[in-house]
């Protein structure tokens, strides 16, 4: 598969960058993953919307284009024939010293990455994995926090570290000690039929912190889902110990869509499998996934 750079497509071994990227040098840049379905990208604008938004506030790119942004990816899918990939978008600052401001800054880098889809065992779909709860570290008080920034290596660590001890994600806290979401995931709850998910960047009480997590694209579809199956979801402040007495659990993001978990630390979660809140959620996203993707 080729990838796209800057406007030119190239086989992966031929792609360079300059070693004065601010991507490189000090992981200024935003990234996007996608799920590609049927030779169409699910929820494309919805995706580079969130980048573009995230671009502006951070001080990345004042106009992101979001149709040129679309056209690209959709370019790149077509160009290598995809039905069925996973596509990482990253946009960094470019060549440009973060010590040297520069009057006129050049573009910003633009890497478009196929790659084929991550598979899951299907197992884990019914019984669902096992997480960690990491220390506190999603910090309200951090301007990068509830983006999808190239700062990944404390999560992208985090989840080496549990791994190694036979788990799948890592619960991270903020610093008041509340749910944030997983490593590379968000995170619900079921109890008593309801829906609970912590409140993500955006969807904060007035005069209140912010909140450090990123507005999921398949968290929005999970409630889509929940509201046309008439269940009930609250964003809100959560506990672990409301998290160790949920119904079910679930964690969700792009390549695995939803994913149930039977277990925290040593606490089983329900029946030890996944539940049937989380299943129907599963199947209703899927079948969207579908509608959306398929040929019209």
């Amino acid at each position: 598969m080729n990838i796209f750079l800057n406007g030119k497509f190239l086989p992966i071994d031929q792609a360079t960058l300059r070693v004065e990227d601010a991507g490189f040098q000090h992981a200024v840049g935003l990234f996007e993953t996608m799920f590609v379905q049927g030779g169409r990208v699910f929820r494309l604008h919805e995706h580079l919307a969130r980048l573009a938004e995230s671009a502006y506030h951070l001080g990345l790119a004042m106009n992101v284009n979001v149709n040129a942004l679309a056209g690209a990816v959709e370019s790149t899918v077509a160009h290598n024939e995809l039905i069925s990939a996973r596509i990482r978008l990253t946009m960094t600052a470019g060549p440009i010293s973060l010590l040297k401001p520069q009057l006129d800054p050049p573009l910003p880098t633009l890497l478009i990455v196929p790659s084929e889809p991550t598979a899951y065992a299907p197992e884990y779909f019914e019984q669902g994995i096992k997480v960690l709860i990491a220390p506190p570290m999603a910090n309200p008080f951090d301007p990068l926090a509830g983006h999808k920034s190239l700062s990944y290596w404390s999560r992208l660590r985090l989840l080496r570290q549990v791994a190694s001890l036979g788990a799948g994600e890592a619960i991270i806290l903020n610093i008041t000690n509340h749910l944030a979401s997983g490593a590379v995931s968000n995170l619900f709850l079921v109890k008593d039929g309801e829906l609970l998910t912590p409140m993500a960047r955006g969807e904060e009480v007035d005069a209140s912190l912010a909140a450090p997590v990123l507005p999921g694209i398949t968290r929005k579809v999970v409630m889509e889902c929940a509201n046309s199956l008439g269940i009930k979801v609250r964003k809100e402040m959560l506990t672990v110990e409301q998290l160790l007495e949920a119904d079910e659990l679930f964690l969700t993001n792009s390549s695995w869509q939803v994913l149930p978990v039977s277990k925290v630390e040593k606490k089983v979660i329900g029946d030890g499998r996944a539940g049937e809140v989380t299943k129907s959620l599963r199947a209703a996203v899927l079948a969207k996934i579908d509608e959306e993707t398929s040929p019209r």
